[in-house]
């Protein structure tokens, strides 16, 4: 008997010595919370709570302060959809996004395929361009306005142009033609061409090298024909991904608009008009906060339309 229950207590300890040891709250799971709990923290405390503080703004008669108690239901929403300003805001966004979305797209690609094809010194091409993804908005706005596209007869812009004969040209002025929208395009092209450099290299890196040694046994040449039958059909979730991510970034403009053209009917996107109503002179916290809410919502109805059209999220 002694035998048989030796043998049945080793047969035990082998088979617990061969499962995972539950560590419960003070092994994996304390680790676990100890790395994310910060960050959950920080999320709920400087994301979610104002969410939610914002849209229980929205139903109250706000101005100059955050603990309204005049309850007026969605005459705010009605507001901020017949307020004019808010309107044309809308439409400089539009401007601004059939400016900057397709030449973000199409130049980040092309810097993409540039950089992928280069055999000597990869790794710094790709830092070089990258680089001004981690420049303040702030600060690149300023170096435009102040040296580049400052108007006067030795900015850098006006300089090169004094070259070819041309006059110089006030670029942030009020009067057509619209100049000012070079500056701000240009500004925002140079801050994020990298990251999204970034995103069409890592899908470039994904196609199966079987592929392009097919085609060329096919007799597809190369250049326009690979890139057209090959490069660009592989790359379609990348691409529908940077068309998503650019254009939440342009409604989310502000940085560039404040800081160069400032706050002017002219050229002022939906994040400018709402910072001037709820934290300018009028301070009006309720249509602020519903004219923020609307624009959320169009951000998401635009990007759930385009996800299910181009198909993003679907296996290939």
């Amino acid at each position: 008997m002694s035998t048989v229950a030796e043998s049945s207590a080793a047969e035990s300890r082998a088979s617990a010595a061969g499962r995972p040891a539950r560590k419960g709250i003070r092994g994996t799971n304390l680790a676990f919370w100890i790395f994310v709990g910060p960050f959950t923290l920080g999320l709920l405390i400087f994301a979610y709570v104002p969410i939610v503080w914002s849209l229980f703004l929205s139903f109250f008669d706000a101005r100059n302060t955050v603990t309204p108690t005049d309850f007026v239901g969605l005459q705010n929403y009605v507001d901020m959809l017949t307020d004019p300003d808010f309107l044309s805001s809308m439409v400089t966004f539009t401007v601004f996004a059939i400016f900057i979305v397709p030449l973000t797209f199409a130049l980040s690609l092309a810097l993409a395929l540039l950089v992928n094809q280069v055999r000597v010194a990869r790794a710094f091409f790709r830092s070089v361009f990258f680089l001004p993804t981690a420049c303040s908005y702030v600060v690149a706005s300023l170096i435009w306005k102040l040296s580049i596209f400052n108007g006067v007869r030795f900015g850098l812009a006006n300089t090169v142009l004094g070259w070819f004969g041309i006059e110089n040209i006030a670029w942030l002025s009020t009067v057509d033609p619209p100049w000012y929208w070079i500056p701000l395009v240009t500004v925002r092209l140079w801050l994020q061409l990298g990251f999204y450099m970034i995103l069409f290299i890592a899908g470039l890196q994904r196609i199966p090298t079987e592929l392009y040694e097919a085609a060329y046994v096919d007799g597809a040449k190369p250049g326009w024909q690979i890139f057209r039958f090959i490069t660009f059909p592989q790359l379609r979730a990348t691409s529908v991904a940077v068309l998503i991510l650019n254009l939440i970034a342009a409604y989310q403009a502000f940085d560039e608009f404040y800081n160069l053209v400032g706050n002017v009917n002219y050229a002022r996107p939906p994040l400018v008009y709402l910072y001037g109503v709820s934290l300018g002179s009028i301070q009006d916290l309720g249509r602020g906060s519903a004219g923020a809410l609307i624009l959320a919502v169009i951000i998401m109805i635009v990007t759930l339309v385009q996800s299910r059209i181009f198909g993003f999220g679907k296996a290939e």
